[in-house]
């Protein structure tokens, strides 16, 4: 497990638009994780904190205040994904597609007076 103190909170949000990997969003607030784990899902668990923050107001919030939910929902997405794979939690649109239910294509209707 790799876990790093939150580092003080200039502008959380900006910092975390800079940061190159997932590893350096676990790291710059501060959250626990599994390597292996963080190797498989990455990409998920930042698109689903994605959805997670667009839920959030952080602009008006103190730094410290928005560096903690922004903790939160890392947290929470994380977790997600050491409940479930990421096929089970589906956050890609391509997923989804997978397993949605295909409608059926109706031939083209010619009317008979159409044919010559």
């Amino acid at each position: 497990m790799s876990t790093s103190a939150v580092t003080e909170p200039v502008d959380i949000v900006a910092r975390l638009q800079s940061a190159g990997s997932a590893e350096e969003f676990f790291e710059l607030l501060g959250v626990a994780y599994d390597p292996k784990l963080l190797n498989v899902a990455r990409l998920h668990i930042l698109r689903r904190m994605g959805q997670y923050l667009a839920g959030e107001d952080l602009e008006h919030l103190p730094g410290d205040e928005a560096a903690a939910r922004c903790k939160a929902v890392l947290e929470r997405a994380y977790a997600d994904f050491v409940a479930s794979s990421p096929l089970d939690q589906r956050v890609f649109k391509v997923l989804k597609d997978a397993v949605a239910p295909k409608t059926p294509k109706r031939p083209a209707f010619v009317p008979l007076d159409a044919l010559k």
